[in-house]
Formats: structure tokens, C-alpha cells, sequence
């Protein structure tokens, strides 16, 4: 019998197919997430997505989130410590921090332009 459940062998709309599927249904479900070591997100990681580069210095766009609560004369500051320690160089510099607006005019995000 277990050879043929390894191997899958009953036929569709039987009863032991049934339980199969039963038993691998209820494993995805009720397995706890500290089984699979499974973390939840760092909140900040997907508000930073680097973008091509252009003449050696390093675009980013950032998440409007991020600066939410920031004057606009600081951004570059902000964003500075913050590209920091997410890329790990501490050499980093933001030279300019340009809001990216929709058709509209409704705030989307900003671009971070930095150099090393």
C-alpha cells in the first residue's frame, strides 16, 4: 500500500485518491510557518527598488512612505541614511531627490540619484 500511495497509483475519484489529496491539502494548510523557518517581510525592503544606473551614479526609487513625515529640504539627508545602510557603503551620497508625479499630479514616489 505504500508503494502505491509513493508512487501515486490510484486511479482519479477513488476513494484512496480522495485522502491523498486530503492529506496533502491539510499539510499546506496547517502547517505551522516556524516549520519552514518562513520570516515575514522587512517593511522597508520593497520601499527601496534600485534602478539602471546612469553615468555612474546610482538611481533609486523610493516609496512615497518613506518620506512621509520629512521636510523637503531633508530628504536627501533621509534618504541618504537610509541607502546607507541598505546598500552597506558608507561612502554613499544622495545628490538630488526629485518627486515622480502621475497624469494627474498625485504623488507616486521619488527618485534618489547618488553617487559613491
Amino acid at each position: 500500500m505504500f508503494t502505491r500511495f509513493v508512487l501515486w497509483d490510484y486511479s482519479r475519484a477513488s476513494w484512496q485518491y480522495d485522502v491523498m489529496v486530503g492529506i496533502i491539502v491539510a499539510f499546506i494548510f496547517l502547517t505551522p510557518r516556524d516549520w519552514f523557518r518562513d520570516q515575514p517581510r522587512i517593511p522597508t525592503a520593497s520601499n527601496i527598488a534600485t534602478l539602471p544606473s546612469e553615468n555612474g551614479s546610482s538611481v533609486f526609487f523610493v516609496n512615497t512612505e518613506l518620506l512621509a513625515e520629512v521636510p523637503d529640504n531633508q530628504w536627501a539627508e533621509r534618504l541618504t541614511q537610509l541607502l546607507r545602510v541598505r546598500a552597506g557603503d558608507h561612502h554613499l551620497q544622495v545628490t538630488r531627490v526629485k518627486p515622480v508625479l502621475d497624469s494627474e499630479g498625485g504623488l507616486q514616489g521619488y527618485m534618489a540619484f547618488a553617487r559613491p
